[in-house]
């Protein structure tokens, strides 16, 4: 196994991986690869920065470029790289001052129901 699929395996899980794997076609495969190589494999496996800190960017520059659905994805990632509920909540209110409100408004929103899913925080607390 290549180290950017085994690092994809490690941040996004098997689960995740299988099943972007499964809706492989002709016509995805060479994106899918290029990502396994560059994303995973050249830029997640730097030794500059830890995995944890890797997920508080990767949040950060989702929330500012509106990728909700890459969000929901990259917040379990963030939970499986160490991050706690509370932190990743200050990640995002760090959004709403340099990425704006209603773009942190729509994370949470995210995020919430993710962490609810997986039942790691109350649907209402």
């Amino acid at each position: 196994m290549s180290d950017g699929m085994r690092v994809r395996r490690e941040v996004l899980g098997d689960a995740h991986v299988d099943r972007a794997q499964a809706r492989t076609t002709e016509f995805t495969a060479d994106f899918q690869d290029f990502i396994t190589r560059y994303a995973w494999g050249e830029i997640w496996t730097r030794p500059g920065l830890d995995r944890r800190t890797r997920s508080c960017v990767t949040l950060t520059a989702l929330v500012a470029r509106g990728h909700l659905d890459e969000l929901a994805m990259h917040v379990r990632a963030a939970v499986r790289n160490g991050l706690t509920t509370d932190e990743i909540k200050e990640v995002l209110l760090q959004t709403a001052v340099y990425c704006g409100v209603p773009a942190a408004n729509a994370a949470f929103a995210v995020a919430q129901r993710v962490l609810v899913e997986d039942g790691l925080i109350a649907e209402r607390e």
